[in-house]
């Protein structure tokens, strides 16, 4: 009799307790709708590089974000390594910088999880030399300064194939590399360099390819300067803003990407850039 006694009690005190379990509101459902909204609430830190992805960013924050309970905080780079490494470890929200080909380069080689959200502008790579005025005028065994990292390296060579100083393996596309180099008549002597860096040596070299970012900084025209650019028709280099896998559902992700797309933006830039950058979508 003690034994069932002991045996009724104990469940009894089981019920009771799952019963007050199952009427008390989840502590963890509570705490997720509350750290959701504490994460809506706060600034979202984008990593960019100055010209144009700051000046872009810039207007919307200054413009637009407001009226649509957005609070950004905008961290400038000079590179275009460490705003993906920072956006990895978690130092920012999201980041505006790079194109989809790097992005898929930079993910394969550093181990990185990051996926693009929203295609923004398109920066037309070009070929600019402080010492002749075309194409044609490149000399025998000129110095010609290209990116060294692998995907707009290989947009490099292309441009240069595309304008006859080069030819490339065929079907290569901008995947080539100088070992797909297959006919150099001028014998051009290629020289990689880190993408931020070539504006500073286009005087020490006869040209150099640029991306689009870098010679604006540089105060260079694309559509001025440049002797050849990038066609814009059929492009797969339109700058993307990112972030890392599992955030692209963030209250605050999804107002940027909408702001970032709108026909405010898209006006914005062509009015300031005037074909030097163009809009994506």
């Amino acid at each position: 009799m003690r034994k069932l006694f002991g045996l009724v009690l104990a469940v009894g005190l089981s019920l009771g307790l799952a019963a007050c379990g199952s009427s008390a509101p989840s502590p963890s459902s509570s705490d997720a709708t509350a750290s959701g909204a504490a994460a809506a609430s706060e600034p979202l830190k984008v990593g960019v590089t100055p010209v144009p992805h700051a000046e872009i960013m810039k207007f919307v924050a200054d413009k637009l974000a407001p009226a649509a309970g957005l609070k950004l905080e905008i961290v400038e780079f000079s590179d275009y390594v460490q705003p993906n490494l920072q956006l990895q470890d978690g130092q920012l929200g999201a980041n505006y910088f790079q194109h989809k080909p790097y992005l898929d380069d930079f993910n394969a080689s550093k181990g990185t999880k990051l996926t693009s959200v929203a295609s923004v502008h398109l920066e037309p790579l070009g070929l600019y030399s402080k010492k002749i005025k075309d194409v044609a005028s490149i000399g025998q065994g000129a110095t010609v300064a290209v990116p060294n990292d692998a995907t707009n390296l290989g947009r490099a060579l292309k441009l240069l194939a595309d304008n006859g100083v080069i030819t490339l393996k065929d079907g290569v596309g901008t995947a080539a590399t100088e070992r797909d180099v297959t006919g150099n008549p001028k014998e051009i002597k290629l020289q990689p360099l880190e993408a931020a860096q070539i504006p500073r040596s286009l005087e020490d070299v006869d040209a150099a390819v640029i991306n689009g970012n870098y010679a604006l900084e540089a105060s260079l025209s694309p559509s001025n300067d440049a002797l050849v650019l990038e066609k814009a028709e059929g492009n797969p280099y339109a700058n993307i803003l990112v972030v890392a896998e599992g955030h692209e559902s963030d209250p605050r992700i999804v107002t940027l990407s909408k702001l970032l797309t709108s026909p405010e933006v898209k006006q914005f830039i062509e009015d300031k850039y005037k074909g030097a950058v163009i809009p994506a979508f």
